[in-house]
């Protein structure tokens, strides 16, 4: 059975072909036929046949096949670089045109990716720096817990906190879920100025708009890059996307709205079953309203003994009969005109797996 020879580089040697030079060079000959295996040695000039038997193959020195290789790379350099010289040449009174006062402006990129977490932020800051009247956010919860989230949501309040020293406003949006966890709560009792926040029961993936010239959304899962986005038509989009689940939005800093309870179902609880009518998994539920597994199977269990079912599938069905669905929409819209105070949501204290709230 024939060993097919292995695809390499014209100038490279496989190892099949280095262990038969090896071996001409001790024998000082090597029978043709056993040379099939690595065409590579007679490309490459390592071996040539014998004068007197042309089915032997003697080995070329390798000093004088190392020289032969380097004069015919060498040519190979010499020929690249006329050929630099040549476009240098026919390019050069075209950039003298280019140059002149009929030039065409140089723009100045509309999107661009940026990649790490400190180029991230970076650019974030400097951005921000030069922000004259106010950031928009939306703060997803990530479920990003320890010494990351409190890394980042240091870097977030000092830039946060020059913003509104400097007259600017912040207005960010959140998940429900986060109205009572600890770290977001600790943000808004330090920060001082014009920040406002309000939540949603479900936001849109993580945005920072800088006064409504220059956005950051997420370009990758793992938050390590990003897309800086400058487009005219992009940032109207982004904006007005905003603004409208702003007006949909629950007050929640500096003045909390009591999300009101309906037939005894909490606000949560009236979000979970939403979902569960759609026909969502748990961990779907859990994950498009910021919480974790364990604690929306709490909150379906208690939606399920309030509405005295037995089983999944007759909840859904008691779900569509209590007529809370029906209400929802129209409550939600009233609860933002409503007594104001701290939030009536208490179940949301059992979710601590956001990350940090500011646009860092």
């Amino acid at each position: 059975m024939t060993v097919p020879h292995p695809e390499h580089g014209v100038d490279d040697l496989c190892a099949t072909g280095a262990d038969l030079y090896r071996r001409a060079l001790r024998e000082g000959r090597l029978p043709a036929g056993e040379a099939k295996p690595a065409p590579c040695l007679l490309d490459l000039g390592l071996l040539h046949p014998a004068l007197d038997d042309l089915d032997r193959l003697e080995p070329v020195a390798p000093v004088v096949a190392l020289h032969r290789l380097l004069r015919v790379s060498e040519a190979r350099i010499a020929d690249e670089r006329r050929r630099e010289e040549r476009l240098s040449e026919l390019f050069a009174p075209l950039m003298r045109l280019a140059q002149g006062p009929a030039a065409p402006a140089q723009e100045a990129p509309t999107l661009r990716i940026l990649s790490g977490t400190e180029p991230i932020n970076r650019a974030i800051t400097a951005a921000t720096m030069d922000a004259a009247r106010e950031v928009l956010c939306i703060q997803p919860s990530t479920h990003s817990r320890g010494p990351r989230g409190e890394t980042a949501q240091g870097v977030a309040m000092d830039r946060d906190q020059a913003l509104l020293d400097r007259g600017c406003r912040i207005r960010t949006l959140y998940q429900h879920t986060q109205r009572h966890q600890p770290m977001t709560v600790a943000r808004y009792e330090q920060l001082r100025g014009d920040v406002q926040a309000r939540t949603l029961d479900e936001v849109t993936d993580r945005l920072i708009m800088i006064d409504r010239t220059v956005a950051f959304i997420p370009a990758g899962e793992d938050g390590r890059l990003a897309l800086e986005v400058r487009h005219p038509a992009l940032l109207t989009y982004f904006a007005t996307t905003f603004d409208r689940l702003w007006r949909l939005a629950t007050p929640m800093h500096p003045e909390a709205v009591r999300r009101p309870t309906l037939n005894g179902v909490t606000p949560r609880q009236q979000s979970i079953a939403a979902l569960l009518v759609e026909g969502h998994t748990d961990a779907v539920i859990a994950g498009r309203l910021g919480m974790n597994v364990r604690t929306a199977r709490v909150h379906i269990a208690k939606l399920a003994a309030t509405l005295g079912s037995v089983s999944r599938a007759q909840l859904g069905y008691l779900i569509a009969r209590s007529g809370i669905l029906d209400q929802e929409g129209q409550d939600g819209q009233d609860g933002q005109d409503g007594h104001q105070g701290r939030d009536g949501d208490q179940d949301g204290r059992d979710d601590q797996d956001g990350r940090d709230g500011g646009p860092g």
